[in-house]
């Protein structure tokens, strides 16, 4: 994965507007939806280029085009020109490291997001960037690559779904947005229960693998809180914008996408916390066991200290040391030892420090 200042030195040096793709140039051709809709009828085409000559783009009603693959700056460059986007929005929507925002021109809006997708194998998420292009007839959605994200409100759209066909181009904008944050929490269900989990191995026996994979965490609770923070700015600035392209209908819930963005903040907040918490417990297990450890070898070594000051003091080369003619006096000795080892064991349990 390209870090984002890798993107963003890819645009060094380069004047205002101009076209280049800041990510990984992908083999596949770009796919391009476009779906012509109103109460009474729907109408759909997909392909890999577009045209301004396509009969679906002349045909009554309102447009979505969704383009999976930005790498084809000529077919990026075709699309702004026939909906007269400004060359600034285009050199956004081709740098994917741009912040979450939204941004008004005189025809349309323009909104950044950033999607997160889930990879169950690697108990990982992807950032990937979605640009929305909001005008009066029309949406336009550039994603970085292939998905089936949006599938389920193209179905809708197509049946029998008839408030997206009888409201505007807004509430179809409200959908994909509302499809986007619904996927934070399914990013951070599954970060979750991957804390959860670690937590359980903390408790038991702290190991070098926790503190890893607690870093590991922290790590992308870092990458989630520069995707989901800025959100929270882009649908309140959407909510009190002062534009008729906006309905008061499409307010209402837009209202509830900002609820949602903010309950998703505040469990990521919540779990940046729990992190937190759980680094201290794991370097708080580490210190309590290195002082069992240290307690234990203190009480060993005080248990043969005298043991060892008269193994010592018998052993030195003296003839006349007290009872060394004596036959059984290594046998008093070692019963002494032994003796001396066993009241110093019931002193320690009696002190509780064994």
């Amino acid at each position: 994965m390209f870090s984002e200042e890798h993107q963003r030195a890819k645009k060094a040096g380069l004047p205002p507007g101009t076209l280049k793709f800041t990510g990984k140039q992908g083999d596949r051709l770009p796919s391009v939806t476009i779906a012509s809709y109103s109460p009474t009828h729907y109408e759909e085409k997909s392909g890999t280029h577009f045209s301004p000559d396509m009969e679906i783009l002349h045909s009554p009603g309102a447009k979505w085009v969704n383009i999976e693959g930005l790498h084809d700056t000529q077919l990026i460059q075709e699309v702004a020109t026939y909906f007269k986007l400004h060359p600034l929005t285009v050199e956004d929507i081709l740098n994917i490291a741009q912040r979450p925002k939204i941004e008004e021109f005189e025809d349309y809006l323009f909104v950044i997001l950033k999607v997160l997708d889930w990879q169950s194998k690697k108990t990982t998420f992807k950032v990937k960037q979605l640009s929305l292009i909001l005008g009066k007839d029309f949406v336009l959605s550039f994603q970085e690559a292939d998905t089936t994200r949006f599938d389920q409100i193209r179905e809708k759209l197509h049946g029998t779904s008839q408030r997206l066909r009888e409201q505007g181009t807004d509430y179809l904008t409200y959908r994909l947005i509302d499809a986007v944050v619904d996927e934070y929490f399914v990013v951070l269900e599954s970060i979750g229960d991957r804390i959860e989990q670690v937590e359980d191995k903390i408790i038991i026996s702290p190991t070098p693998e926790n503190a890893k994979t607690i870093y590991r965490l922290k790590r992308q609770m870092l990458i989630l809180r520069k995707a989901i923070w800025p959100m929270r700015e882009a649908v309140s600035h959407m909510l009190h914008i002062e534009n008729e392209i906006i309905s008061t209908s499409t307010r209402i819930y837009l209202r509830d996408v900002y609820d949602h963005t903010m309950q998703a903040i505040d469990t990521l907040e919540t779990f940046r916390e729990m992190l937190s918490s759980m680094l201290d417990m794991y370097l708080s297990g580490l210190t309590n066991r290195m002082n069992e450890i240290m307690k234990t070898l203190t009480v060993i070594t005080t248990i043969f200290i005298p043991i060892t000051a008269v193994a010592s003091f018998y052993g030195m080369n003296f003839v006349d040391l007290p009872g060394i003619h004596t036959p059984w006096a290594w046998l008093i000795v070692f019963i002494s030892m032994a003796g001396v080892a066993i009241l110093m064991l019931f002193y320690f349990r009696a002190k509780k420090w064994l």
